[in-house]
């Protein structure tokens, strides 16, 4: 295969929003460096990235965005690639029994697509039916948070929040569904501003249809305040 014709099936695949993994894609030695040291050196590559595009870099505007980027970038919307940041999500007995469908909508999703590097910017619904435990409700939360802080695809991301909470729970019985908004759909390409994404991923009990419909007539439900 010549070079360009593989350069753009890469661009295709990005274009069209194509994951390679239901894990984040993460090198051995990602965290040998501390994040000081990758601030460091992600705010000179920045300041060459704004030099080649012309920018003027003593301007009292522009002269501390370079660092303003990295830090944002290791501390803030990529924090979640740490496994030191991931949330502790501590389980309570059920000892009120409640056996019926717990649902947390709404949740919001701040993210970035991996093939651009733009956001990601939509709400997470999370369900799941206790076998005994229950989880705090900002800890589902921190969980979705924790997952979006990462160069992510939609799909991942859904499976990410899902998997975690099993894990958490020690249930299938749990659900995720997220409607997003992608700047690389909205603000570049084909520019459609009106366009949203929709994924789901259902484990468990919320594979039968009737289950899963309870769960999405409850997302449909109208809780303004």
């Amino acid at each position: 295969m010549d070079l360009e014709k593989h350069l753009k099936q890469i661009e295709e695949l990005g274009n069209n929003h194509v994951s390679s993994s239901t894990d984040t894609p993460m090198r051995p030695d990602a965290f040998d460096m501390s994040d000081q040291e990758k601030i460091e050196i992600i705010q000179e590559h920045f300041k060459i990235i704004m030099d080649t595009l012309g920018l003027d870099l003593k301007d009292d505007s522009l002269k501390g965005t370079p660092l303003r980027v990295a830090k944002m970038y290791v501390n803030e919307i990529f924090g979640g690639l740490h496994p030191d940041r991931k949330p502790s999500a501590s389980t309570f007995d059920n000892k009120y029994k409640y056996g019926e469908m717990l649902v947390e909508k709404n949740i919001v999703v701040y993210s970035t697509c991996e093939h651009h590097f733009l956001p990601i910017i939509g709400r997470a619904h999370v369900a799941y039916f206790s076998d005994g435990k229950v989880v705090g409700l900002s800890k589902m939360n921190r969980i979705v948070d924790y997952y979006a802080k990462r160069p992510q695809v939609q799909e991942r991301l859904t499976m990410q929040i899902v998997k975690e909470m099993q894990e958490v729970m020690g249930v299938e019985d749990v659900a995720c569904v997220i409607d997003a908004k992608h700047l690389c759909v909205n603000s570049r390409g084909i520019r459609d501003i009106e366009s949203s994404t929709v994924t789901s991923e259902f484990g468990g009990k919320f594979k039968d249809p009737a289950v899963r419909r309870e769960f999405l007539d409850y997302i449909n439900l109208d809780t303004e305040f």
